[in-house]
């Protein structure tokens, strides 16, 4: 855990761990992880040494996208557990000294959200249409399509059509609407009342949008400048003026809450929403993208910590979500793919991946990235050094992006599958069920129990990495020391130094104490994929 006195600064360097509920634990034996199953592992969270959790939607849903489409914000999916199960989670959790961040999602509700079912039931020209983005016509008001694909209009039976940038069970909030700002100004405080000590802000560049005719199309969408920012559909000023007001509703509690953008905005975009006068944090996306070299990383690294000081806020490091491939497969394969999604799309039958590599090269990454200022989001599973699956039979994927987009993006249920806890039993330890995704038979290799054993498993490397990362990190200050083409290497605060080899081929190992590696020294050198912690004699 993070050494930071500053309660009201506990985020600015702390290691949070994403917990997507329905595949994590399941208590109940119904298929579904719940909150249930999330206390019973709370001690494999205290073992790792994370800080915080920040738990994916939990909500009530009709399940179209992941939990993202809420039905109710202010309660409990019950098939995830009650507003009872909850309070035993959060005070699970602060026992052990663990924070806990939830998701909030709004821009838009799910299509069974009471509000959007009276929208609908009162008809053209309610007072609760205009609490949605609803617009007349034969067809549909422009050729916009939504980010899992198809149009992102969809016609009701009374003729009119509403706006989903995701899914047509996610209905787009009109922000402008004082309802709206006030619907979520009590499921702010009814978090924050039970507890929570912060929020990650799905999509949170897109509340604000310019529907003022004439619309545009697709096309002129695409082609706007967007790191200027005030895009018709995205990342408008006005935008901020809704995490100032949210400021102020974080600041009546002690400490502060605290909250982390969602926003996929250009780098120069970014600072605005992590200020101390508005959410406080913003992911910064940019590793999931970046290929395994220095100068590319070094140059992520630096324009990061540079945006960071301009918002007075710490970046965020991040390598796997439950949105992108797992990192352990994206390192695996040609860097021209590196994204994994054509690798997916193929049934990874298309395209080789070297497993052995991407994980070398993933537990390498982890420890440069835990190393830096700032703080590290985990994604459940990436400590058991989890691949990404992806020989799911198509009638039991659940994304939508599969769905609206047939042959073009298998969508993101690899990244999804319940966790192996156990190399036995019909869900691997997740639960006495059989799981909502299958699990591939090689996932009882990388079960806890297993690596629990084996002083050398990811697991265990990311267990001493936290606690040592804990005992090490202070202050916030870095310096770049020179070091051979193709690694880099850096010096923290009271003079301890991380190295990591980025090549193809062993280096000398600097001189000093050595305290971790991602993986075993070979004739007292330092591998290739490889990073090493060390304190200088």
């Amino acid at each position: 855990m993070t050494n930071e006195t500053n309660t009201s600064d506990w985020y600015r360097q702390a290691v949070v761990y994403q917990i997507y509920p329905r595949s994590f634990a399941d208590a109940n034996g119904d298929g579904i992880g719940d909150l249930a199953g999330i206390v019973d592992h709370v001690d494999h969270l205290v073992r790792l040494g994370v800080d915080a959790v920040w738990l994916s939607p939990f909500y009530p849903s009709a399940l179209a996208d992941g939990g993202y489409d809420v039905d109710d914000y202010r309660n409990v999916d019950p098939r995830l557990g009650t507003l009872a199960d909850f309070d035993r989670l959060v005070d699970a959790l602060h026992s052990h000294g663990i924070r806990l961040i939830v998701d909030i999602v709004p821009n838009h509700t799910g299509s069974g959200h009471e509000l959007f079912r009276k929208a609908l039931a009162d008809g053209p020209g309610s007072p609760a249409r205009e609490l949605y983005h609803f617009r007349d016509g034969d067809e549909p008001p422009t050729d916009w399509t939504s980010a899992f694909g198809g149009s992102a209009w969809q016609q009701v039976d009374d003729g009119q059509w509403y706006l989903h940038m995701f899914d047509v069970a996610q209905p787009d909030l009109n922000w402008d609407h004082p309802e709206v700002v006030a619907e979520f100004d009590q499921t702010l405080r009814f978090w924050a009342d039970r507890g929570v000590d912060g929020f990650r802000v799905d999509v949170a560049h897109l509340l604000k949008k310019d529907l003022s005719e004439p619309l545009p199309s697709q096309a002129e969408l695409d082609a706007a400048d967007k790191t200027v920012g005030n895009g018709r559909l995205e990342d408008r000023d006005e935008v901020h003026d809704i995490y100032r007001h949210w400021r102020q509703i974080f600041n009546e509690y002690d400490p502060p809450r605290v909250a982390v953008a969602e926003a996929w905005v250009p780098a120069n975009r970014r600072p605005p929403y992590a200020t101390r006068e508005e959410l406080g944090q913003a992911f910064n996306f940019d590793l999931l993208q970046a290929p395994f070299r220095a100068e590319e990383l070094r140059r992520i690294i630096d324009d990061n910590l540079a945006l960071a000081a301009r918002s007075g806020s710490s970046t965020t490091w991040v390598l796997s979500n439950h949105d992108v491939v797992r990192h352990a497969t994206r390192y695996g394969l040609p860097e021209e793919l590196r994204d994994g999604r054509q690798y997916v799309l193929g049934d990874g039958h298309t395209i080789a991946c070297d497993a052995d590599l991407g994980l070398r090269r993933a537990l390498a990454a982890t420890l440069l990235i835990l190393a830096l200022p700032g703080s590290t989001y985990l994604y459940q599973g990436e400590e058991l050094g989890l691949p990404q699956v992806v020989d799911i039979a198509d009638e039991y994927r659940q994304d939508p992006t599969f769905f609206r987009s047939p042959g073009v993006d298998k969508g993101r249920d690899g990244c999804r599958v319940p966790l192996p806890w156990t190399p036995d039993g019909p869900s691997l330890g997740f639960g006495s069920g059989e799981p909502h995704l299958p699990q591939p038979t090689w996932f009882r290799d990388l079960a806890v129990s297993r690596q629990d054993a084996d002083s050398r498993s990811p697991l265990n490397v990311y267990r001493r990495a936290l606690r040592l990362r804990a005992q090490l990190q202070d202050g916030e200050d870095m310096e770049w020391l020179d070091s051979p083409q193709g690694t880099v290497a850096l010096r923290r605060h009271d003079g301890w130094v991380c190295v990591a080899n980025l090549t193809s081929t062993p280096i000398d190992l600097p001189s000093g104490e050595v305290l971790l590696t991602s993986a075993d020294l070979v004739s007292g050198k330092l591998p290739e994929a490889t990073t090493v912690w060390l304190r200088p004699r």
